[in-house]
């Protein structure tokens, strides 16, 4: 197989295991009524604490405009409190409320428990492999 065809080809079984993946772990968040993104935020801000939208934005690879409306409707939820950056008038600060603590504190453990299945498919050591092998994309 030439280099351009195996390259294509790793490139879609690599998005298709992800796919499998997201379509194996994301039905556990929709019995929240939360979707994969909001459930990302959730998580990053229970792990990191109050953040700027530009400091979710790239913790989470996600776009400015869909940021937006996911964070204006978290906060419609309950789930997240935002405000003017004291420090930066131009940035929005978000933070977790109780609300918002209680319902990460309460799917993240089905949520890793349902990840850890869908990896078990790899023994341990291929994990640290698929691992090491990922990091390469980091610079590009």
């Amino acid at each position: 197989m030439n280099e351009k065809r195996l390259a294509q080809k790793a490139n879609i079984v690599f998005r298709k295991a992800q796919l499998t993946i997201d379509n194996y772990v994301v039905p556990n968040l929709r019995e929240y009524g939360i979707t994969h993104t909001q459930f990302g935020v959730l998580d990053y801000l229970y792990s990191k604490g109050e953040q700027k939208v530009g400091q979710i934005l790239s913790g989470l690879l996600a776009t400015s405009g869909n940021m937006t409306v996911v964070i204006k409707n978290m906060e419609k939820n309950g789930w997240v409190w935002t405000k003017t950056c004291p420090e930066d008038k131009r940035a929005k600060l978000v933070g977790l409320t109780e609300a918002g603590r209680a319902l990460i504190e309460r799917v993240l453990p089905e949520h890793l428990t349902k990840v850890e299945e869908a990896m078990s498919v790899l023994t341990d050591d291929e994990q640290e492999q698929l691992i090491t092998l990922l990091k390469k994309f980091k610079n590009l």
